[in-house]
């Protein structure tokens, strides 16, 4: 059998998946060659890799999706290999038989086991010649009542693309229109499926590693059940509650499906479990997941190791995988505002720190400085805990995202903090229905109190206006700015958007401190670092400053919570809103789609979506906030637009005016 033994790898993909191989590659001693577009050119993976080489664009469409120039960039770096990580092109059985093709190695499964598995339509039809359980797919066009609630799910790709529930029969032939637009708009395939919607099932699948002598591990259970919009969120291994006879069916189905199409590499097997304990296969994802940490963590191995040294000929080291010790969670950390539709927030990430502890993993494609752009995932980092239980892997989990400095776009991270520490996943009562049943309480605001963080932002600025030589005290006509009487600052946190007025006093002490605060005592006040005494108990805050754009904005960082605000004007400045009825751009994107007709001088209905936006891989709906006419469309399919900018204008429909003397 020949051995391919690899120099040099590059790897197809940005961001943390190419950190984490690149870290692989140094341990074994592989050199490494990044690829990247005019958006990442400064990313941390270029800089982690000893070569990169240039796509240029900045769309995925343009480059990281062109395989024809990836080949062309392992060639150009002198590379023996190609990893593909996730996503991108990783389960592209084309881009996988021409980097074949090129003479070089493919870091990944047979081309024919993608192809088989690319379709989840076929894949179910081989898994169900495998023995593996199965959904019974359902025909829409003769869908009825007694087949509802239905999952329509796109043939093609994953990350929750082109997936609806319909409860309601009337409501199918519109969302098959929609899940098939979406699905051809981030697939090139608008091949859509149904299958009955199992009410509150569990995400639950099983990583595998297979070589090339027959050779196949089944590598543990992982749950995933907590995820927004069908992607996830928190994943863990092994997945709780599990029987041993139900373990061991999975385990077992997964092998079978791994044998089937003659499985090489690591691969995952994904079923949904019913609230009663029956799997059933969704699909298998051809590739190395987002999730491998905690198998990793549990295991005690390194997978894409394993995958290099199968990719080399080698067999796997034992007939058998490791014993599995501990527990092993891990939170996905996103750039995305939970508590508005989950929003995908851009901008400078000036500050991203997880505090380091045994058992803790950081796996990120981001530093402090670095810019959060448009175009790809919002994920930023991926935080993983592992202990000898599972109470004790999520405590970790829970304190360490808690701890963490995290300074720039609006984050998940009180969200996932949140849902670690909720009791139906402290008690593992986990299904995908976990965020609709508790997103309100788990966005709604805090134990912490916000209005002392402003009052330590205030007091940390007086303290640096104190230390800093700097003009006379201002003149304002007959009055004068003394120090000494109470100074007024303004914040505004962020996002919530409420405002505080903080009054202070700098005596001759040179101590700031507050005006009118009973219980509450100044220790300590300098510009970074304020130590307050509320009600007997001594509390730090640790205060940082930065100008994002053309405003101040305020971090705040305790023991317990953190609080991000934005410094205002001492006198309100009367500002400028948009017109009544304006659509604004809620984040920058691209426009993929209008509603079919929309021009101006339609009627439009209250509700009615009229604009899609696409941002880090993400679909959003703009809809009418009325009914009445569209006078204004500025947005078309193909435009980059920024937050805030007006895409349409809609003229509400008042009515006729009530009868009145003057009209009447």
């Amino acid at each position: 059998m020949r051995r391919d033994v690899i120099d040099t790898l590059l790897v197809a993909n940005r961001g943390e998946i190419a950190c984490r191989i690149f870290r692989t590659c140094r341990e074994v001693g592989i050199a490494t060659v990044a690829v990247y577009s005019d958006a990442d050119a400064d990313a941390l993976h270029v800089r982690e890799a000893d070569l990169a080489v240039r796509l240029p664009g900045s769309a995925p469409a343009d480059t990281y999706l062109r395989g024809d120039l990836v080949v062309a960039a392992a060639l150009a770096a002198g590379a023996d290999a190609v990893h593909p990580g996730y996503g991108f092109l990783s389960e592209n059985a084309a881009f996988a038989a021409a980097v074949q093709d090129a003479g070089l190695v493919w870091v990944g499964p047979p081309v024919k086991a993608i192809e088989l598995m690319a379709s989840k339509t076929r894949a179910k039809e081989l898994m169900a010649g495998a023995g593996v359980p199965l959904l019974a797919p359902v025909d829409p066009a003769a869908a009825g009542e007694g087949d509802l609630p239905l999952l329509l799910k796109a043939a093609s790709g994953g990350g929750g693309r082109g997936m609806r529930i319909v409860r309601e029969l009337q409501a199918l032939p519109h969302e098959l229109r929609e899940a098939a637009a979406e699905a051809a708009s981030a697939f090139g395939d608008g091949e859509v499926f149904a299958e009955p919607y199992v009410e509150r099932g569990r995400h639950v699948e099983v990583q595998v590693m297979a070589d090339r002598y027959g050779t196949v591990w089944a590598l543990g259970t992982r749950d995933c059940s907590l995820q927004r919009r069908h992607q996830k969120v928190i994943e863990e291994a092994p997945a709780p509650g599990l029987d041993e006879v139900l373990r061991t069916r999975l385990h077992e189905a997964a092998v079978a499906a791994a044998r089937a199409v003659g499985y090489r590499g690591a691969g995952t097997v994904e079923f949904l479990v019913s609230a009663e304990g029956r799997p059933y296969f969704l699909e298998m994802n051809t590739r190395l997941q987002v999730e491998h940490p905690v198998t990793e963590a549990v295991f005690g191995v390194d997978l894409v190791a394993l995958q290099l040294r199968v990719a080399e000929g080698e067999p796997l080291p034992a007939p058998g995988p490791p014993r599995a010790v501990g527990h092993a969670v891990e939170a996905r950390l996103y750039a995305e505002d939970p508590a508005r539709g989950w929003q995908p927030q851009t901008g400078a990430l000036l500050g991203l720190e997880v505090p380091e502890a045994p058992g803790l993993r950081l796996d990120t494609g981001y530093v402090g400085g670095d810019t959060i752009g448009v175009h790809y995932d919002p994920m930023l980092a991926k935080v993983i805990a592992h202990a000898p239980t599972r109470p004790e892997a999520v405590r970790l989990l829970a304190r360490s995202l808690e701890r963490a400095r995290i300074h720039g776009p609006v984050t998940n991270r009180e969200l996932l903090v949140r849902s670690l520490r909720h009791p139906d996943f402290a008690a593992g009562r986990l299904d995908t229905g976990f965020y609709d049943r508790h997103l309100a309480d788990l966005t709604a605001p805090g134990a912490g109190d916000p209005a002392v963080a402003a009052l330590a932002a205030a007091l940390a600025e007086a303290a640096r206006a104190t230390r800093s030589p700097g003009p006379a005290p201002a003149r304002f006509g007959a009055w004068r700015n003394v120090p000494s009487q109470p100074q007024v600052k303004r914040y505004r946190s962020e996002p919530a958007g409420v405002e505080y007025e903080i009054a202070y006093r700098t005596p001759r002490t040179g101590t700031p401190e507050p005006h009118e605060a009973p219980g509450v005592r100044v220790l300590a006040a300098s510009p970074d670092r304020v130590t307050l005494e509320l009600d007997g108990v001594t509390r730090h805050f640790t205060i940082t400053t930065d100008r994002d754009r053309d405003r101040r904005r305020v971090h705040v960082d305790t023991a317990h919570a953190s609080y991000t605000f934005t410094a205002l004007p001492r006198f309100t400045d009367p500002a400028t809103h948009a017109d009544p009825g304006s659509l604004l751009a809620p984040m920058p994107g691209t426009v993929v789609r209008l509603a079919e007709g929309l021009a101006a001088g339609a009627a439009v209905a209250a509700g009615q979506p009229l604009i899609w936006l696409e941002a880090m891989k993400m679909e959003h709906r703009i809809l009418a906030p009325a009914s009445g006419t569209l006078t204004a469309l500025h947005a078309a399919p193909g435009h980059q637009v920024e937050v805030g900018a007006l895409l349409a204008v809609v003229q509400e429909d008042l009515g006729p005016a009530p009868a009145t003397e003057e009209n009447a």
